[in-house]
């Protein structure tokens, strides 16, 4: 059966309402049976401060586990930087990629499934506290495990999208989530859920990262993608909120606007896929939006985290940063501003990839920076520790 598009009409209603402050959900066909509410949650406070007794655990510990790191090596030793801030730091995640981009190299952390194997166990002997690793592994071009070094084929979002058929997207992920489980890796930061509304976006349709410029064919197949996921022990993350699939820009390179081209429909596969209770972690895009925040990115903008992800969707999971060391973030704010401004916009993990620039100490300063404003107030601990619940509530999934 071809997939149900929204009618024009259905499509001015979900806007009318959306821009009115309440953003129905359309009905889907999801590949399960489960059935899907056709409106989002009331809008609930975000319940950062908590009544529940503070976690045992240390002040630097507990923001160590908010970062996601990246880091050289095919293989690690005791005294590599990435073990150091497992071991001293209490570093809660590391993200693997095969290619390092500020060297040009094609060395970087993956060169062979046992090889890969290896560096993940090493990793993780290295930790008190599971670690989450993670990668890119979406199919099709955007997957860091290559077929030159010995890793089984997986199609693209887009090749997924236009069969249409979840049974066979469910297979195809169910071996690529099998892959991932053989390997020790975690967390995929897949399913991208941006809708393909731009056939000329430069980091979306480009690369064939989405399943459909159709919400709902967007949503059948992400959550067949999560639930093979799931049945091999692996999670996944939904990217990225609050859309990035009609932009003309890229974020890695700087600045992206989507003011002008963006829709409220961009919503509706996460929506969807929160409301199914399948949604592990979210990522969030550094597009800005001048009608959801018209002072920050996404992933700087408590609008748009503290309102739309916990409010509106009533998502209490992980949200994980893009990398903060990408133009759109780097190029405009500090450092220290775009650490504190994620922390207060409601980002549990911060992502730094360090793979369009290289810092080793980047755990380091990001500790003792979010330590300083929690110590002067900026920042309260109870913020820190509604962070650290939601990550290893997530790793205790694992």
């Amino acid at each position: 059966m071809p997939p149900r598009k929204l009618s024009r009409r259905a499509f001015l209603r979900l806007a009318a309402l959306a821009l009115a402050g309440c953003c129905p959900v359309p009905e889907s066909a999801p590949p399960t049976d489960a059935p899907i509410r056709t409106a989002l949650p009331t809008a609930h406070a975000t319940s950062w401060p908590t009544a529940e007794p503070a976690p045992d655990i240390g002040l630097d510990a507990k923001i160590g586990q908010m970062l996601m790191i990246g880091f050289r090596g095919l293989e690690v030793s005791a005294d590599h930087f990435v073990v150091r801030d497992i071991r001293e730091r209490n570093l809660g995640g590391v993200v693997l990629f095969d290619y390092d981009v500020p060297s040009e190299s094609r060395e970087r952390n993956i060169a062979s499934p046992s090889q890969l194997k290896t560096l993940v166990t090493a990793l993780q002997a290295a930790s008190d506290i599971p670690l989450l690793i993670a990668i890119d592994h979406e199919g099709g071009v955007l997957t860091r495990l290559k077929g030159e070094r010995g890793f089984p084929p997986a199609p693209s979002h887009q090749a997924l999208g236009e069969i249409d058929d979840p049974a066979f997207t469910y297979e195809q992920a169910a071996a690529m989530a099998q892959t991932l489980a053989e390997l020790g890796i975690t967390l995929n930061l897949a399913p991208v859920v941006d809708l393909n509304l731009n056939p000329d976006n430069p980091i979306i349709a480009k690369y064939e990262r989405s399943f459909s410029a159709d919400p709902e064919v967007v949503t059948r197949h992400a959550r067949a993608f999560i639930e093979a996921h799931h049945a091999h022990g692996v999670r996944c993350t939904l990217k990225h909120f609050p859309g990035h699939g009609s932009s003309t820009g890229d974020t890695h390179a700087g600045w992206v606007d989507v003011t002008d081209t963006w829709s409220w429909s961009e919503l509706l596969p996460f929506a969807h896929v929160v409301e199914a209770g399948l949604a592990d972690a979210v990522m969030t895009a550094h597009v800005f939006n001048a009608n959801l925040d018209a002072d920050d990115p996404a992933t700087l903008s408590y609008k748009i985290i503290g309102g739309l992800i916990r409010a509106k969707l009533a998502y209490d999971g992980v949200v994980i940063s893009d990398d903060l060391q990408m133009g759109a973030v780097a190029g405009h704010y500090g450092f220290e501003t775009a650490a504190q401004k994620a922390i207060e916009a409601g980002v549990d993990i911060l992502a730094f990839a360090n793979n369009s620039v290289y810092e080793e100490d980047v755990a380091a300063r990001t500790i003792a920076h979010v330590k300083h404003l929690v110590e002067e107030g900026i920042v309260s601990e109870a913020r820190i520790d509604a962070s650290y619940r939601r990550i290893q509530r997530l790793k205790k999934t694992i």
